[in-house]
């Protein structure tokens, strides 16, 4: 299961134990923010798209939605997200519980400013029922394969 390898993943940096396990699902923003206790746009929701037949993953906050025009400028293509079997097959982490961490070397990771607005934040840690709470400079330093920040969603602001 992924969330073996993300909580492996933190304990290589002495963090394994921020990640927090749910009796009750976070698999969507809403459910998560409930299980967190957190507003839902406190959420670091990680979509994961295609860009050239390659993956990638842009975590933004849970309010925010992709703007189709910002991303086409950023990644030169119309955002095509990954069906579920292909972010099985290619990110290695089930929809519901994909995040950043523990990622193969070819799946690149974006950040979205649209989380920067807050002190803390809370992405999913592998499963449908997990989570950590991390500063926006932990988010970038422990995800996978960063790339740089981004500006591809709107309607959060």
């Amino acid at each position: 299961m992924s969330i073996q390898r993300v909580r492996a993943y933190f304990e290589e940096r002495g963090m394994a134990g921020r990640i927090r396990e749910f009796d009750v699902s976070s698999a969507t923003v809403e459910l998560a923010a409930v299980a967190v206790g957190v507003e839902g746009a406190r959420i670091a929701k990680s979509l994961s798209f295609k860009v050239e037949d390659l993956p990638i993953i842009v975590v933004a906050a849970g309010d925010a939605k992709v703007d189709n025009g910002k991303y086409k400028a950023q990644f030169h293509t119309k955002a095509k997200m990954l069906t579920h079997e292909e972010a099985h097959d290619l990110i290695g982490h089930d929809v519901g519980g994909v995040c950043p961490f523990a990622l193969p070397e070819d799946v690149k990771v974006y950040l979205d400013v649209s989380l920067k607005r807050f002190e803390t934040v809370f992405p999913a840690a592998g499963s449908s029922s997990s989570a950590i709470e991390l500063t926006c400079e932990e988010l970038e330093r422990c995800s996978s394969n960063f790339v740089e920040w981004v500006d591809v969603c709107k309607a959060w602001q």
